[in-house]
């Protein structure tokens, strides 16, 4: 027997905002990134990215969980970045984000930039 989902919905599991500049793009992520609110954030950043900005700074700093479908969208979006010739930045705060990062050996190939929790960089 499977008991029905009773938390709340997944949409409230992660907040995505993106902002766009001359200089850029940024998309600041809070909550979990999970199996089931990563595609909403590749999808962000993927919008991002379509318009090829010169810098795209993916900020983690309120994010409270980051899984294996986490680390699989920053990837991604860091191939993609590159191929386009897009400088991808990743800004963290928490030991949440930071220690699944490092355990895979992505902290170096993301370019993880540490940051204080809410303060983010410009």
């Amino acid at each position: 027997m499977t008991a029905p989902w009773t938390g709340p919905p997944f949409s409230e599991l992660i907040s995505v905002t993106t902002t766009r500049s001359a200089s850029g793009a940024r998309v600041t992520v809070g909550g979990e990134v999970d199996c089931s609110t990563a595609p909403r954030l590749s999808a962000c950043i993927e919008s991002c990215l379509a318009a090829a900005p010169a810098e795209l700074v993916v900020d983690l700093s309120e994010v409270t969980f980051l899984d294996s479908a986490g680390l699989h969208a920053l990837v991604t979006a860091h191939g993609r970045a590159q191929g386009l010739g897009v400088r991808l930045r990743v800004l963290v705060a928490t030991r949440a984000v930071l220690r699944p990062i490092q355990v895979t050996g992505l902290e170096q190939v993301l370019g993880v930039e540490r940051v204080e929790t809410g303060v983010g960089a410009a």
